[in-house]
């Protein structure tokens, strides 16, 4: 594998996603309709309408292709492979992750979409269609990020800052102990935030606006898939709650915690909330 090998599905990713945004936008603060998933969940037309749009750009550009999406689930390939196998190329698409945000005008959601190949990520592209700004990465390229209003892609990298007290992270964690642990990582950093979307949380690491992301729990492989790896690709370091590989397929829906951080921090947010 080379930096070029998923060029070309880098740049469909990138369009796609700007042609989804595009969407949301057009609908942001103007939705006439919102459902209700859960307790905690909803879902809008302009989720349903920005899935179809990159649902059929896939199946017409890559029909052999499977495709994992939040709002219809799982699409198995022509050639008959399953998204969950683990074998062949496989899309994992949230075609809006901040759902409650956007259905209350609060401006922190994005576009996720991630290329699964052999089981691995291989392309990652998160687009904030608000700020007209696009985070991305190849597992053998850099994480890159499209600044807004069209500004010229560069590469990013994660955070230096020397001092974990210094630290801005994103943090939502649950279970048992769950506000001692949140406790004792609050008095290690400067402060913590939760902001409605994941993904995009986890791409902010790629270029250090949180120095760290910390969520046991909750997550989803449309939530992570592109994330993940543009964190990856920026340099941080990125596992499991327990340090074990961040990605895997088989893991059930809102069942993934992740902890992304610089390398030199790393372990010791994992002993923090541990």
């Amino acid at each position: 594998m080379t930096a070029s090998t998923f060029d070309d599905d880098l740049a469909f990713s990138l369009a796609l996603a700007t042609r989804a945004g595009e969407i949301l936008m057009d609908h942001y603060e103007r939705l006439e309709r919102i459902d209700y998933k859960s307790a905690r969940d909803v879902v809008t037309e302009a989720d349903h309408l920005s899935e179809a749009l990159i649902l059929d750009a896939i199946r017409s550009r890559h029909p052999t292709d499977a495709i994992l999406a939040e709002e219809t689930g799982e699409h198995q390939a022509v050639a008959g492979e399953a998204p969950l196998s683990g074998r062949g190329r496989v899309w994992i698409v949230d075609p809006l992750d901040g759902t409650v945000n956007y259905a209350n005008g609060i401006p922190f959601f994005c576009v996720s979409i991630g290329l699964i190949v052999g089981g691995r990520p291989a392309v990652g592209v998160i687009h904030d269609p608000t700020r007209s700004e696009t985070f991305a990465a190849t597992a053998a390229g850099p994480a890159m990020l499209t600044g807004p209003l069209g500004a010229a892609s560069h590469a990013v990298t994660a955070s230096t800052k020397e001092r974990m007290s210094d630290f801005v992270i994103s943090m939502a964690l649950s279970g048992r102990l769950a506000a001692r642990r949140a406790s004792n990582v609050r008095k290690a950093i400067r402060i913590s935030r939760s902001m409605g979307s994941a993904a995009l949380a986890l791409a902010y690491v790629a270029n250090g606006r949180f120095d760290a992301f910390v969520q046991q729990g909750g997550l989803s492989a449309w939530d992570v898939a592109a994330a993940g790896l543009i964190a990856e690709r920026g340099g941080a370091t990125v596992t499991a709650m327990a340090g074990g590989p961040w990605f895997d397929l088989g893991h059930s829906p809102r069942s993934i915690g992740i902890v992304a951080a610089p390398a030199a921090h790393h372990g010791a947010l994992i002993d923090l909330v541990g």
